[in-house]
């Protein structure tokens, strides 16, 4: 495709909503609109591209999104995407609204969902847009800061009762199969400890022992933070009932880490990397996801980026590990 060949581009949002999937689509659309691109917005992810659901977009029908949660198109997981009949009824679907590319925000699934789209020649850039930041190719995924400040700020309100009353809470905090939110979230709130899906979880480790430890050193009420993906907070908790005979409450956060006013942090990163989209399919280039490291936003290949591998940092886990039990 050369430069300036693209004429019409379409927008989706897929898997899981993340807070600032609407300023990134406020990006791609305005970005368009700038360069002279048409926007089609696909409502419902691919499922909405298979059923041909979709509204034309302009500058004022993303007006007043910036600060809103969720995603103005909607979102959801299609089983029938992943058969060859359903890609087939997708690929038509661009080429009946004459599409010349697709941006897609979301996690590694809608990225997988993209190379399918480009294996039938369609051109297609992704952006990542998940609250578990665990897209290996970029250290900040859309979503992360907001879902993190959402949690704090419950489990600041949970301390304080929680101090009042010297007892000891146990919140599991969402993360997938990834303890990237959950530790950012623990050393956030000073917790005694965190479990997350990284490190192989050993009760006496890492939980018993850091909550004597933090009684031993005068503290009275114990914060303990769970990765839904390493253990169940309800476990955790009766396990601490009968092996501590503390009398502890389970909270589990859940979807509301979702929703919410995305922070300064989303608004700013997702419209960057929807500007950033946008011309990567106006410059011809195809199959490639918009990633940020070291605050500069870049394009790189999906496979590639799907190939790579993500670890916890291990300077936090590291400074974790010091400040647990204390």
């Amino acid at each position: 495709m050369k430069k300036n060949a693209v004429k019409r581009i379409g927008v989706l949002t897929s898997g899981g909503d993340a807070p600032g999937m609407n300023a990134a689509i406020r990006s791609v659309v305005r970005t368009a609109m700038k360069m002279g691109i048409e926007c089609v917005g696909i409502r419902r992810g691919y499922a909405g591209l298979i059923s041909g659901d979709f509204i034309t977009m302009d500058t004022q029908s993303v007006s007043h999104i910036i600060n809103r949660g969720g995603t103005m198109l909607y979102t959801a997981r299609s089983s029938e995407f992943v058969t060859p009949e359903g890609q087939q009824k997708a690929v038509a679907t661009c080429k009946l609204l004459g599409l010349d590319g697709i941006v897609g925000i979301g996690g590694d699934g809608t990225f997988r969902g993209l190379q399918d789209l480009a294996k039938h020649g369609i051109s297609v850039v992704g952006i990542p847009g998940t609250i578990d930041n665990d897209i290996s190719c970029t250290d900040y995924t859309i979503g992360f800061d907001t879902a993190a400040n959402t949690a704090v700020e419950c489990i600041d309100r949970l301390r304080d009762t929680m101090q009042s009353h010297e007892r000891c809470s146990v919140v599991e905090v969402m993360g997938r199969h990834a303890g990237y939110l959950a530790l950012y979230v623990a050393m956030s709130v000073g917790a005694t400890a965190v479990i997350v899906p990284e490190e192989k979880y050993n009760f006496k480790r890492d939980v018993a022992d850091q909550i004597r430890r933090a009684r031993l050193g005068g503290k009275t009420n114990f914060m303990i933070v769970v990765a839904e993906g390493a253990a169940s907070a309800v476990e955790v908790g009766e396990k601490i009932k009968k092996e501590l005979g503390l009398d502890p409450r389970v909270t589990i956060l859940g979807h509301i880490q979702r929703g919410g006013i995305p922070t300064a942090k989303d608004r700013v990163m997702a419209t960057r990397m929807g500007y950033e989209a946008v011309h990567v399919l106006a410059e011809g280039r195809t199959n490639r996801v918009i990633c940020s490291n070291d605050d500069k936003v870049f394009d790189m290949d999906i496979e590639e980026a799907l190939a790579m591998t993500k670890t916890l940092n291990p300077e936090e886990y590291e400074v974790m590990e010091a400040m647990s039990g204390v």
